[in-house]
């Protein structure tokens, strides 16, 4: 196994180096190990990882061509899981401010591993945080502070905004990642986003490297701030959404 596989990540960031491209591969294998113990991921197949995970959490450099604008932006990554898409994208783009919070302690765990061992913290910073979306939206300087937040997990558009845009600062977007098919889900949200101060700026539909697999990425400007009652308590947007 070597990094020539890892090169398929250059479609995204072209400048990726070959530091870098070690990262991933050391992302990769303390993946494995860990999964052998935890369950983090159902892809464990290398290439299939580096597409599927790697090349699809890059993909938000599409966004990126047409968004950023800071020299270090900052960006919180909502329910990362096993990190995606917040490591890839510290990895590709070191000056980042990223975040990543996950209500799982030992995923935590984790991702803290992933952070020291990968020295991700020496250029930027990056931490990983032990908290639910609902709850760490409340801490002191957090509401309204990110330039970008992100998420992959498994919701719909209208609860995932929910979660999302009480953190995006005015100006600023949150970035969804979805499947090829993903029109239902849009005009299902256009009353949250309405009510959360949102507005759909760009849909990026393209084919992950290597694959027939259609994804789409779903970026959304935040145009003014959220009411203070969003998100809600726990459970209450999924089984209520707006």
């Amino acid at each position: 196994m070597n990094n020539d596989r890892l090169t398929i990540l250059k479609e995204y960031v072209p400048a990726l180096s070959d530091a870098q491209l070690d990262q991933f591969m050391r992302y990769y294998e303390m993946l494995i190990e860990t999964n052998r113990v935890m369950n983090l991921t159902a892809i464990t197949d290398f290439d299939e990882v580096v597409i599927k995970h790697f090349a699809d959490s890059l993909a938000i450099s599409l966004v990126f061509a047409d968004t950023h604008k800071k020299d270090e932006p900052s960006l919180l990554d909502v329910g990362t899981g096993a990190g995606f898409p917040g490591i890839p994208i510290k990895i590709a783009y070191p000056e980042m401010h990223v975040t990543l919070i996950d209500s799982l302690g030992k995923r935590v765990n984790f991702l803290q591993q992933v952070i020291d061992e990968l020295d991700l913290g020496s250029t930027g910073s990056m931490e990983a945080v032990h908290s639910r979306a609902e709850d760490y939206v409340h801490e002191p300087g957090i509401r309204e502070s990110f330039d970008y937040v992100t998420s992959r997990a498994v919701a719909s558009l209208n609860v995932l905004s929910e979660y999302a845009l009480p953190y995006v600062i005015k100006g600023g977007y949150f970035i969804a990642y979805k499947s090829e098919r993903s029109e239902e889900e849009m005009n299902d949200a256009a009353s949250a986003l309405k009510i959360l101060g949102g507005e759909i700026s760009k849909i990026h539909g393209f084919t992950l490297p290597g694959s027939d697999i259609g994804r789409t990425l779903i970026s959304i400007k935040k145009t003014c701030p959220s009411p203070d009652k969003y998100p809600r308590k726990a459970g209450l947007p999924s089984k209520k959404p707006l």
